[in-house]
């Protein structure tokens, strides 16, 4: 008997379709984080001040000159937060594709090769999930030191086993489905028929799992920061920038509070972009 052709299935195609058929209201997180993005892409050239030289008095309250006010040096604080934003926004995205692809391609493999690798591996993701993702993040950096890219390392430690985990539950749920196991008798190859089609039917839970966790992972990155295990001043990271100005709060509101809002605001639009998503895609 001839091989069974399995139509290659496009891994992109179930969001794609979702996304044009999301209501306005379920796109407006998606839409959100696309300007968070643009922002990021060009902050170096629209921040109307230099983030890091002196461009007036000292704790200047908001006003139309200096619309986010100035800090403790001088500083024009909305440049400064616009700055943050590009250095928070664009690591926290690298790093969860690199998690995203890495933790995917891990928790497939095993599958594909044999039952005792995959045992193997999962006994491993296992040993990372029952561990506190921050925890191990705190351990890694410290031992690291201070950083950015110490920082991506010491998060990506402790956030690929999510989405192997999320990979392996997939691949298991579409292997047990009546035409996965007709189209291995009929001859289709395993690695082919995961990458035509398992891969395509997981990529949905994947990238909703991933654009909820951009939040995740910038809360992450500014809680090291806040701790002091990120990056170092007078880098204009927002947890940095949030944490030297907490004792300045009941004075000086705006130096602490307003960079604290950039975080909310993104990882509310993440959640909200993940919701939408998800609610989209349910719906088809």
């Amino acid at each position: 008997m001839a091989p069974l052709k399995v139509r290659q299935r496009s891994i992109f195609r179930p969001v794609l379709n979702a996304l044009v058929n999301m209501t306005w209201a379920e796109r407006l997180g998606l839409i959100g984080l696309g300007v968070v993005t643009i922002i990021a892409l060009v902050a170096h050239w629209v921040t109307p001040f230099d983030p890091q030289m002196r461009v007036g008095p000292a704790y200047l309250p908001p006003g139309s000159l200096h619309w986010f006010g100035t800090d403790e040096i001088g500083r024009d604080l909305f440049s400064r937060v616009l700055l943050g934003v590009q250095v928070t926004w664009l690591p926290a995205l690298g790093l969860v594709l690199i998690c995203l692809v890495a933790g995917t391609l891990i928790g497939l493999i095993p599958s594909i090769v044999s039952e005792r690798l995959d045992g193997v591996v999962q006994r491993i993701v296992d040993l990372f999930l029952v561990l506190p993702g921050t925890l191990v993040a705190l351990a890694v950096i410290a031992s690291l030191g201070p950083g950015l890219t110490n920082t991506m390392i010491a998060i990506g430690v402790a956030w690929w086993p999510w989405y192997a985990r999320i990979s392996r539950d997939e691949f298991r749920r579409i292997r047990g489905l009546p035409h996965f196991e007709a189209a291995l008798l009929a001859g289709v190859g395993r690695l082919r028929l995961t990458f035509h089609h398992v891969l395509p039917g997981a990529f949905p839970a994947l990238i909703v799992f991933a654009t909820v966790d951009v939040g995740n992972v910038i809360m992450t990155i500014s809680l090291l920061s806040f701790l002091g295990l990120g990056q170092p001043a007078p880098a204009p990271e927002l947890g940095i920038m949030t944490s030297r100005a907490l004792d300045s709060l009941s004075e000086f509101w705006w130096l602490p509070v307003l960079p604290a809002t950039a975080i909310f605001v993104i990882c509310f639009l993440s959640n909200l972009a993940g919701d939408g998503l998800r609610a989209a895609l349910k719906g088809k």
